[in-house]
Formats: C-alpha cells, structure tokens, sequence
C-alpha cells in the first residue's frame, strides 16, 4: 500500500495533471472578477451566477480552499519524485569509476585516437597539466605500459532539477504565508483626512496600522484633450504625532511603509470641504460666507461660535445638508441645514415640528441657508501586506539557478589513455556525457587538437 502511494505521487501523469488543473484555474482567476476589487463587475452578472461562484469559492479562487489543496498536492508530488530519484543522481555524483576500465576504449573511432612522435613519458606530463586545468575531479594510473586518466565536471548538474523543485516549494510556501497572514485592503481619503485603519475585504473586517496616514492633497494633470495624465497624493505617515515619511503617491509607484505596500488605486469626488451658507437676521439682507469643514465663524450681535461639524452630499436621502454646531454665553446646540428644506417641509407635514433640530431658524432671531457644498477630491488606495514576498523572491532567485544546471550545465566525464604503438606515443580520448552533445563535442575537439600540438 506504502509503495502504491509514493509510486501515484511520484508519477509524472499526476505532475501534469495538477498542472493542468492549476493553469486552467488561473485561467478562470483571471476571466471571473475576483470579489474584492472587481468594482462594477458584478452589478453585470446575474445574482444566480454570483451566488453559484460564490458557493464554488471562484470569486475568491487563489485564497480557496480546493487551490490550496492543490497545491499541496503538487508539493507532495514535487517532494515524493525528489526522494524517488534523488539516490541515483546522488550515485552519479559521488560514483568513481576504476581506472582499470577498459570498456571507454574499446570500438573507439579512429577520430579519437592522436600518434605522436616523442617520447610517453614527456607527452603524458603535457597531457596531464592539460586535463588537470580543465578538470576538477581528476585522478592518474601509470602501469608499466600504460598511464590512464580520469576527469569530471559539471557532477552537480544531476541537482539542478531538486533546486528548481525545492524553489517550487519555497514559492509554495511564501504564496501561503502571504494568503494566512498577509492582507489587501482600500482606504478612500479626501483631502485633509486621516485614518489608521484600512477595510480588508476578503476577511470583511477592519485592519488596524501601526501608524496613521494622512491625505495632504490629491492633484490631477491632464492631456491636451482632456484626458487625465497624471494623478498623485500627497501623503504624510504619522507615528505618535510625529511624521515618519511624507511624499506622494503616484500610479505603479508605490510607497512603502514598515513593509505595507500603498497604491494609487483610485479617486473620484465627494460633496464637502468647502460651503456656501447664508445668515439672515431678521429682514436683513443677509450675509453669505464660505466655510471649511471643522472651521468656524462668529455671528457678530452676539458672538456665537458657529462650528461646520459636519458636511453630507445626501443625508437621509433628503439631499445636500451640514450639521452647525452652535455655542453661545446662553445655549449649546446643533441644527442641521437643509439644501432644499423647503421641498422637505412640503413632502413632510409638521417636519420641523416634528424633528426641531432640522429648523434652520432654530438658533433665533437668525436663519441659516445652504446654497450649495463644494466638491472634493479623494483618493483611493489599496493597502497591501504580504509577509512571503521575500520567500517568494528567494524562490524566484534559486529557481533560476536550478533552471541554469538543468538545461545548461551537463556532466561531462573523460577517459585518457596515453600508450605506446608503432614507434610512436598513442593518446586515446573517451568522452561521455549526460546531455549537450554539442558542447561534448565540442570539449573532445579541443581536446585532439591540443594533444597534436603538443600543448
């Protein structure tokens, strides 16, 4: 049964089946909007199909349960086809074949054989400070007739396949750091705001920063057609009051802070930060005035302090509206002003009766008038923590040199025999390799053509 398992695992049938799976996967990762930042997208689908995806977990698919049961099972595959072939590649590595052999140079093509005139024992020294600057592993056996040498290199190319499997697995294993413990959230800031939390959307929750970002100022330029260009915030990070960095945040230029990522992902405009109300007394004229948000203003007859707490684009439903909050030597109050205050009064009998603090003549003898909310911008960004990027990028690197042995180093092993024969000193080259017969080819030319010149 033991045998059973380990021989499914280590099947190459398995090996290509999962990756199909895999790829076909991505492939529908990539086609169905993912949940969390697929925007409009769903507002397209029908709720059938949403709850369908929903229930097969494609709308999440890379963070799914049944992915990441995949994954282990290529891991598995990975790990049970190294441990099945690895004792033969390290045979191959750690063999040293007997000098004694005779098999390399029997058959051998004429092309393999140099006649030298000189004597062995001189030649034989030129032979061996050649192979001995070539080769590594190399060793020499002299008999009375004979002197046999051996030489290797390249011996660890038979590993360059459990690298590019065990960078697999690290790559595995920091894409599952980054899912458990890693996070992406958005944030929308308007101009003047801060927060040290971010909204994750795949745990539908809220992530707490160990520091506090602020918007300064968000600026778009554009093209001649009016197209946009550019957009930018400004950003400034805070830590216990005190600013840690402040730059701006451009378009696939992303800030880093504390080892959280910060992307340009959006922006758009909000009502607020800036209205236009009037103050009437009485029958006076009335006097109009333009006031940021949390700024305040005094009424002169009395010297009330009238502070904008609060500006809503559609409050209620009931449409534009800011919340004053008024302090006086003779009362403390809060009303809310109305854009279209009369519409409502007419829509709703009795409203200000009923609800006095959406009276704007509530603070008397004066009458508060909204007549109209500035817009501002904001800025949307995406929030990205993975603590297994590094993993992956060691994965990444080591893969790469796996990659490298695998496909472009080969072992090369080579037999020399230098004898004596017809008066003359005879040199028999054997070369043998794993793969690359061209360079093994090549490697025996340079060999020949060096033993004729007698270098």
């Amino acid at each position: 049964m033991k045998k059973m398992v380990l021989s499914f695992l280590s099947s190459l049938k398995l090996t290509i089946a999962l990756l199909i799976i895999i790829a076909a996967l991505s492939i529908l990762g990539t086609v169905i909007p993912q949940e969390y930042g697929a925007g409009e997208s769903f507002t397209r689908m029908s709720p059938g199909l949403v709850k369908t995806f929903r229930s097969l977990q494609l709308l999440d698919l890379y963070h799914s349960v049944w992915f990441i049961i995949l994954m282990c099972l290529l891991s598995l595959n990975l790990i049970a086809c190294s441990l099945k072939r690895f004792p033969t590649s390290w045979k191959l590595f750690t063999a040293t074949p007997s000098l004694d052999r005779t098999k390399p140079f029997e058959d051998l093509s004429p092309d393999n054989i140099v006649m030298i005139e000189g004597e062995r024992s001189g030649i034989t020294s030129r032979v061996e400070r050649l192979l001995m600057k070539r080769y590594k592993r190399f060793r020499r056996k002299d008999t009375d007739t004979a002197t046999t040498f051996y030489g290797e290199k390249g011996a660890y190319s038979h590993f360059g396949v459990y690298i590019v499997h065990a960078s697999i697995l690290i790559i595995i294993a920091g894409a599952i750091i980054g899912s458990l413990w890693g996070f992406e959230g958005f944030v929308n800031l308007a101009e003047g705001e801060f927060t040290d939390t971010v909204y994750v959307g795949r745990q539908k929750s809220l992530k707490k920063l160990d520091y506090t970002v602020r918007c300064d100022k968000f600026s778009i330029a554009y093209y001649d057609n009016g197209m946009p260009k550019e957009y930018r915030s400004d950003l400034s990070f805070l830590e216990n009051n005190a600013v840690i960095f402040q730059g701006p945040l451009l378009v696939n230029h992303p800030v880093t802070i504390k080892g959280i990522k910060f992307y340009q992902a959006s922006y758009g405009t909000i009502p607020g930060g800036r209205v236009h109300i009037t103050i009437t007394r009485g029958n006076d004229k009335g006097t109009t005035l333009t006031v940021n948000l949390k700024d305040s203003f005094y009424l002169k007859e009395n010297g009330a302090k009238v502070t904008i707490q609060r500006i809503e684009g559609d409050f209620m439903s009931m449409g534009p509206a800011v919340l004053l909050s008024i302090h006086s030597s003779e009362t403390n109050m809060q009303l809310w002003v109305f854009k279209d205050i009369e519409k409502m009064k007419r829509a709703i009998p009795n409203l200000l009766q009923k609800v006095p603090k959406f009276n704007p003549g509530l603070f008397k003898p004066y009458y508060f008038e909204l007549n109209s909310i500035a817009q501002t911008y904001y800025t949307g960004l995406q929030v990205s923590y993975d603590p297994g990027v590094s993993t992956v990028a060691i994965g990444a690197f080591s893969i790469v040199i796996g990659f490298f042995l695998a496909f472009f180093s080969s072992h090369k092993r080579l037999w020399v025999r230098v004898d004596e024969q017809e008066g003359k000193t005879r040199i028999m080259v054997s070369v043998q390799s794993n793969k690359d017969p061209v360079g093994l080819e090549r490697e025996r030319e340079y060999l020949l053509r060096h033993f004729k010149k007698g270098s």
